[in-house]
């Protein structure tokens, strides 16, 4: 049986997102997109951090050879040194985008190239795009036509690669090279069933299986990686369940962020732990984060 899952922060996050585990910190960090804040959670001693951004920040990286951090802000990709906190954040690029548009989430593959997507900021229009960012500042446009673009994360061998288009209820599936960093052979992997909310951030665990996020849904469910059977569902107190992470020494304990985005004042007050951070200890082990090459 699983653990009930623990509310570690009660950051009150507007819209928390973009977990990431630094095994070189032993620490989680993660966004607030809307609120336009960087936290840092260290479970070791409970210790918190934060750092104000003057745009939204929506996702991390650790560089692999150097200090600071890889961010997606609203108009894309920056470096950021939480060491430095009186340094703003520097652009590295910012692709040409509808103005309607911010960069949502994203994360490093396993041969530190990052991949971000964009998203119409309403979440109606089809107008964002996923990019893949390399270590020598080169960006390619991957994929269009999105709304809302959540994800990705790869299987266990690195060979496919999933992600989300949360608005349409898509989780999407493609073969991925890990030489060239390519995508083939789109298609749709999983919906979710009516009732159980939308598909948001997601992870995958050293088993190969997709732990999903549901937005609407106060939950994240583990799915087998092949047929993309529920296998298990980590039930949590607020309706907008938003990105997850595996962290911990051991990588075994789940870290889970949340939003009060798109409550009404009822359901606010309903759900007073909205926008905290959870954690959750699971017998499931996570993959460590990519690294940014550059």
């Amino acid at each position: 049986m699983l653990e009930a899952p623990r509310c570690v922060w009660n950051a009150g996050a507007e819209l928390g997102e973009g977990t990431l585990w630094s095994s070189r910190e032993q620490a989680l960090y993660w966004v607030d997109i809307l609120g336009r804040q960087l936290h840092r959670f260290r479970p070791a001693d409970g210790a918190q951090a934060s750092w104000p951004f003057d745009e939204e920040i929506s996702a991390v990286a650790e560089r692999a050879n150097g200090p600071g951090l890889l961010v997606t802000l609203r108009r894309g990709f920056a470096r950021f040194d939480p060491a430095h906190p009186g340094e703003p954040p520097s652009y590295l690029h910012q692709p040409e985008e509808p103005a309607g548009n911010r960069f949502n989430d994203g994360k490093c593959d396993a041969q530190g190239r990052f991949w971000g997507g964009t998203m119409d900021m309403d979440c109606r229009e089809p107008a964002g795009t996923l990019y893949r960012f390399d270590g020598d500042g080169n960006c390619t446009r991957h994929e269009s036509g999105i709304t809302v673009s959540n994800g990705p994360t790869w299987s266990a061998d690195g060979r496919t690669m999933h992600f989300n288009d949360t608005a349409p209820n898509r989780i999407l599936a493609y073969d991925f090279d890990t030489e060239s960093g390519t995508l083939s052979g789109r298609r749709t992997w999983l919906r979710l069933a009516p009732g159980e909310g939308y598909p948001d951030g997601m992870t995958t665990d050293a088993a190969g299986r997709l732990w999903i996020c549901h937005w609407g849904g106060a939950c994240v469910s583990c799915h087998d990686p092949v047929s993309g059977a529920e296998i298990t569902r980590i039930a949590l107190p607020a309706a907008h369940i938003t990105d997850c992470a595996f962290g911990g020494p051991d990588l075994q304990t789940l870290f889970i962020t949340s939003a009060w985005s798109g409550l009404d004042a009822a359901q606010r007050q309903a759900q007073p732990l909205a926008g905290a951070l959870f954690a959750v200890r699971l017998d499931s082990t996570g993959l460590p984060a990519g690294l940014f090459a550059g």
